[in-house]
């Protein structure tokens, strides 16, 4: 009876160990599935990165061409006739119309940018539930990276609103203050407090 019992002890081994196996190698296959999202995420994330900033700079350089045109209107008001007049705010008009266009595909790209930080997010935090702690390590820092770059980007923006902000601001008070021979509708727009070119944040 006890060779018997033996017998039957030593068949199980071969059973169990190949239990761990397929485990061990299931464990390994769902780690290395998610070590391949994580890849797959951070690089979507690093091109819609680089899309938003490039983007972003863009409409800031927008901005502030409008801003200085503003500037050299105000230089010029007064030494210019009717006719000058006109044509300088087609130059503005143009400025603003060129700003708003970037601004919209910044907008854009910001929307994309933000559905790819998220999917960036989940992927970290699957590869944490998974075990793959470098892979989320790497992911984790990976998405702190980008958000501090696209958040500087966006300072350097938003100051730009507020010089926009600023100038038109001025330009109104202005023109109020003194029948200014600016085209009637040009400041329609800033009246309020309201201006349709700048986000809110």
């Amino acid at each position: 009876m006890v060779g018997v019992g033996l017998g039957v002890a030593l068949c199980a081994v071969p059973v169990v160990e190949k239990q761990n196996s397929v485990s061990l190698s299931n464990d390994a296959l769902i780690k290395r599935a998610v070590s391949l999202v994580t890849d797959s995420t951070s690089t979507l994330l690093s091109q819609t990165t680089y899309a938003l900033i490039e983007a972003l700079t863009e409409y800031t350089k927008a901005v502030y061409t409008l801003v200085s045109l503003y500037k050299q209107y105000d230089n010029l008001l007064g030494k210019m006739n009717s006719e000058e007049v006109d044509a300088v705010w087609q130059v503005v008009i143009g400025a603003r119309v060129d700003m708003t266009a970037k601004q919209q595909e910044y907008l854009r790209l910001e929307s994309s940018w933000m559905t790819a930080l998220r999917l960036s997010e989940m992927a970290a935090e699957a590869a944490y539930q998974s075990g793959a702690d470098q892979a989320s390590v790497t992911a984790r820092s990976h998405i702190q990276l980008v958000k501090s770059q696209v958040q500087e980007v966006r300072q350097l923006s938003q100051k730009a609103e507020t010089k926009l902000a600023e100038a038109q601001t001025e330009e109104l008070l202005k023109a109020q203050g003194e029948e200014s021979s600016l085209p009637q509708g040009i400041l329609g727009s800033t009246e309020a407090g309201e201006d349709p070119y700048l986000r809110e944040d």
